[in-house]
């Protein structure tokens, strides 16, 4: 790929790239385009074989589908995976034959509220066989002898999932995860694998990470089983939060947060301030408390076994447009520039959950001298309690936050506790916290 202009041009081609790629939970399309991905992001790709039992579930077996075309009594091409890979339902079985229009009809799927729409439609744990048509081709079938064929296999192979990692200070771990298993579909499929490509590279940048964060590709739903049932004596170590990114691109002009089954984890306390409006990052947010009957991978992750603190970020959420799992879901209804809007808030709640954890005063037998160390002002007058000394705040203020600060880093409270209590956000205390980190007066423990 030459190099692009923007972050807009590089996502747009990526989208460009991936969209025809015809993917399944397994299969050579996923992992091309896992492959792909890798340009950009050093993604380690694991599989878990097919026949594995992972707690209640077992692998299935690799669908290969070379192509599935289906003609008229005329001889006309009525569908063809090669112009629209969402013609065919998803892990169909293998067909070569003719039927009869009252056959064929039991395995025809259309929208009749959409007449020009074509369905996504998968069977991937019950053997079957189908198209997906608009409804205006639905409608104007005849009578007649169809012929189906269906170029597809199963073989043992595996379920794929990628993941790469962006060290930090601390081995504490959060994790970001989409999945890449829907063929043909932008909001709800490719804007949650941009989104975290684009992040990555942002993280990268960083000059500094206080977490270790995990970035992770996987067939819905099976993948992240797959990935829980590998890592879980590692997630039960070290993950401390972490995000499903789904639907985070298209017209909605506000972000939702979907709490984690706790509802209490460090992820959960900062989105729902900012839902209230109390940390002022400028970012527009709806905080909807756990349900465990629809939703991503976040159901897996919160599963009563694992609990794991993991929320769920989108933009424009699934079942709530038109175009949710139909071919009316592209490039124009995601939008490149709304999928970096997204970006752009969730990196922002990542730098304010970087200092969201629970501070310790490192020098906790009473208050520490803080004048020979700059932080306090050197003649306590109203003169240097009104001065800005720091272009944001006036002495006082800063002295009020540091004071606060040290006295509630006992391990108990969390930033957000603290930021209440100096009647401030969160975003507001962070160069506070980080003055009094270099004085070596400050630890920031990170706990889930």
């Amino acid at each position: 790929m030459p190099k692009p202009a923007s972050e807009h041009d590089f996502l747009e081609q990526c989208f460009d790239d991936l969209f025809p790629m015809f993917r399944s939970i397994t299969g050579p399309g996923i992992e091309q385009s896992i492959e792909y991905l890798t340009q950009f992001m050093p993604l380690v790709l694991e599989k878990v074989p097919s026949g594995s039992k992972v707690f209640d579930w077992t692998t299935p077996r690799e669908w290969h589908c070379q192509r599935a075309r289906l003609w008229g009594p005329n001889g006309a091409l009525i569908c063809d995976t090669d112009i629209n890979n969402l013609q065919v339902v998803n892990y169909s079985t293998p067909i070569d034959r003719d039927v009869s229009l009252e056959e064929l009809k039991q395995h025809l799927h259309h929208l009749p509220d959409l007449p020009t729409a074509i369905p996504y439609v998968t069977s991937y744990y019950k053997e079957n066989w189908g198209f997906c048509i608009s409804n205006d081709v639905y409608e104007s079938l005849s009578n007649g002898t169809y012929r189906v064929l269906i170029e597809a296999k199963f073989i043992d192979g595996g379920v794929p999932f990628a993941s790469c990692v962006l060290p930090g200070e601390s081995e504490k771990e959060v994790l970001l995860s989409s999945y890449l298993c829907h063929p043909s579909l932008a909001n709800n499929e490719l804007s949650g694998p941009l989104a975290l490509l684009s992040l990555y590279r942002r993280l990268s940048s960083w000059k500094k990470r206080r977490y270790t964060y995990r970035f992770l590709v996987n067939p819905e739903t099976i993948g992240s089983l797959c990935f829980i049932h590998r890592y879980q004596d590692h997630l039960n170590k070290f993950l401390v939060g972490g995000l499903i990114l789904t639907c985070v691109g298209g017209p909605a002009e506000r972000l939702r947060y979907k709490a984690s089954r706790r509802g209490d984890t460090i992820m959960d306390e900062l989105m729902f301030a900012l839902s209230e409006g109390k940390e002022g990052c400028g970012i527009s947010l709806e905080y909807q408390n756990f349900d465990p009957t629809s939703g991503s991978d976040e159901r897996q992750y919160c599963a009563p076994g694992f609990n794991y603190p993991m929320g769920q970020i989108s933009r424009t959420v699934y079942g709530e447009y038109d175009g949710y799992h139909n071919s009316l879901d592209d490039k124009q209804f995601m939008g490149i520039d709304s999928l970096l809007n997204s970006v752009d808030a969730i990196e922002r709640v990542l730098t304010v959950f970087e200092i969201s954890g629970y501070p310790v005063n490192q020098s906790p037998f009473g208050e520490p001298q803080l004048g020979k160390r700059n932080l306090y002002p050197s003649m306590n007058s109203q003169s240097t309690r009104d001065k800005s000394d720091d272009m944001t705040i006036d002495s006082r203020t800063k002295l009020n936050r540091i004071l606060t600060l040290l006295n509630m880093g006992d391990g108990l409270n969390r930033m957000r506790v603290v930021a209440d209590a100096c009647h401030c956000s969160v975003e507001e205390l962070r160069y506070t916290v980080e003055e009094l980190e270099e004085q070596g007066l400050l630890k920031l423990e990170v706990r889930s």
